[in-house]
């Protein structure tokens, strides 16, 4: 055989067997001859995509060593070599990255394949020398390959190798490759000019560019001189006393001084993507002034500023400034009745016969007398106490704190504190507390919605005491007040008819009737709203009990179930279980 025919020989076989191979491996699944191996190392690098051996980029990169028989660095896919992108961004573009991959190194070995059997149809059907065969065998040249991140802000690089003699990776052709993808911003030139001379330059990523992200403005915000939630919380000190006189709830304020001032949004900066489009931003949003009664924004619109002197409180949306009465010494006949819209200081105590009233809070430094009457709109503070006589009235519609409570009826909206009640009857739509001092309850009936805490309930002398938990003590209390109401009015009622007809007569007949109609009006309502409440005050349980010591002739009442103590009781918790109240 001549040596022209075997080199034709030669050739020929080599080109069949790599045919056969590429096809073969097209249809079934492919077990690489040598696929590179990573490193095997104790941390694992949560950048780098590791991708199954039989992953076609494994044939691709064999493929390329086969025809150039000599050293050629293992893929390496790593997306954060600076370690300077968000580790969610990175784990979110690895799952990205390799369903892109399988794509395009299938398409690439696809097109392998075609050119294998086009050569191979060729030099079947051609007789032509080996040289000019060479010469006309299609070839594929390096492919430049761009991923670009979801939200195009980052584009990385990952090369193919020729396939025969295409040409080899170039500048030229890395440029031209990304002005057909349009990437022109943010570009790592440095990176893009030495690719082409990286020794790892083929099947490696490469981070090429990176561009601008948008940055949203920041809202406005308020910053508060006052808080808006004003702690009600008594702390007790070692000796188990508290000191009523520590509970500061007036925010006293100047006209003029500022409440509470404005911090501007500010205007969001956009961004750019690699392809060289603009990123909106948003802009932070505006915050208004929380204006409200008695205050005024300044003039560079700023801040906000009290009109008036007095009592700083937030309603829940705005701020308000409440005008405080001072009254330096008692409430008494160089007061008269006490009727304001706003807080009440009183600087000594609330006597006999005289009424209190206001819309704020009330905080009086001495005691509550007999047959007074106090009436507060938010919380009310007796430092000394409340000594009734029966016919003491003290209503507040959030909490009340008190030294003791004496002979006295107490309506509270919300908390009761205090160190002592006897022979009192107290209507509380929350909790009453009484451990301080004393903690004793004694004598009287104390109804509380959710919780009772004491630390002794009843005496020793076996003192009758009505504990009842649940419902709605304070409208049940405003019924029974209309109730009485309107039995004095009928009782009037019946004086004004058995006299004599006048004009006189006849004019207080007509006020009269009007206000018996306006009190059978509410004490309808208030009835009606019981009975709308009855099942899911029912459905909650009726609060709990708990104390330290109880004593015989203490009933414990639940809705209409009642359990009456004929001994000493001790650390308990009574509540009501399945219809039967429990002592635990």
């Amino acid at each position: 055989m001549s040596l022209k025919d075997k080199i034709k020989s030669f050739l020929f076989a080599s080109m069949a067997r790599e045919t056969a191979d590429t096809e073969a491996h097209t249809e079934e699944a492919y077990i690489p001859e040598e696929a590179p191996e990573a490193p095997v190392t104790g941390v694992v690098d949560e950048t780098v995509l590791e991708l199954p051996s039989d992953h076609p980029i494994h044939r691709l990169y064999n493929r390329r060593r086969q025809e150039h028989d000599g050293y050629l660095p293992a893929p390496r896919l790593c997306l954060d070599e600076d370690g300077v992108l968000p580790a969610e961004l990175v784990e979110k573009e690895k799952k990205r990255l390799k369903t892109v991959l399988t794509s395009v190194c299938k398409a690439r070995l696809k097109e392998v394949s075609k050119i294998k059997r086009k050569s191979d149809g060729k030099a079947a059907g051609d007789g032509s020398d080996s040289k000019q065969l060479e010469e006309d065998l299609p070839s594929l040249d390096a492919l430049p390959y761009f991923f670009l991140s979801a939200d195009k802000l980052y584009a990385w690089l990952i090369v193919f190798p020729p396939v025969g003699p295409g040409e080899e990776l170039s500048r030229e052709m890395l440029y031209m490759a990304m002005i057909d993808k349009e990437i022109s911003y943010g570009v790592d030139k440095q990176m893009v000019d030495g690719v082409n001379r990286n020794e790892g330059r083929y099947f490696n990523l490469f981070l090429i560019a990176r561009g601008k992200p948008a940055f949203d403005g920041k809202n406005g915000n308020i910053v508060d001189n006052f808080p808006r939630v004003i702690e009600r919380v008594l702390e007790v000190d070692e000796f188990g006393q508290v000191d009523y006189t520590a509970l500061n709830l007036i925010r006293n304020v100047k006209q003029g001084q500022e409440i509470c001032h404005l911090i501007r949004p500010t205007e969001g900066e956009p961004g750019r993507t690699v392809l060289d489009q603009e990123i909106p931003a948003k802009s932070g949003k505006s915050v208004p002034l929380p204006a409200g009664r008695n205050t005024e924004v300044s003039e560079d619109g700023n801040s906000l500023l009290a009109s008036i002197s007095g009592h700083v409180e937030y309603s829940g949306r705005s701020f308000h400034v409440k005008p405080v009465m001072d009254i330096p010494g008692n409430v008494d006949f160089s007061t008269g009745n006490v009727n304001f819209f706003g807080d009440v200081n009183v600087h000594g105590d609330v006597l006999s016969g005289f009424t209190l009233q206001a819309m704020g809070n009330i905080h009086v430094d001495g005691v509550v007398e007999a047959g007074s009457t106090v009436e507060s709109g938010g919380d009310l503070v007796v430092v000394k106490g409340i000594l009734g006589d029966g016919t003491t009235v003290v209503r507040s519609h959030r909490c009340i704190f008190s030294k003791y409570i004496e002979n006295s009826t107490i309506c509270v909206r919300e908390n009761l504190q205090t160190d002592c009640i006897m022979n009192s009857r107290v209507y509380c739509d929350g909790e009453i507390q009484v451990r301080s001092g004393r903690g004793c309850i004694m004598g009287g009936r104390i109804w509380a919605a959710k919780k009772i805490t004491a630390t002794a309930v009843g005496s020793a002398a076996e003192r009758k005491t009505v504990v009842v938990m649940g419902g709605l003590p304070c409208t049940s209390f405003e019924r029974e007040s209309a109730h009485n109401e309107l039995k004095e009015l009928e009782l009037e009622l019946e004086k004004l008819e058995s006299q004599l007809d006048s004009p006189v007569k006849s004019s207080l007949l007509g006020k009269l009737r009007i206000k018996m109609s306006g009190t059978e009006m509410r004490m309808r309502q208030l009835e009606d709203d019981l009975i709308d409440i009855k099942r899911e005050l029912e459905e909650q349980g009726g609060g709990r009990l708990e104390y330290g010591i109880a004593y015989p002739g203490t009933e414990i009442c639940f809705g209409e179930e009642s359990l009456r103590l004929r001994q000493i009781s001790r650390q308990c918790v009574a509540k009501m279980v399945c219809g039967e109240i429990l002592l635990m």
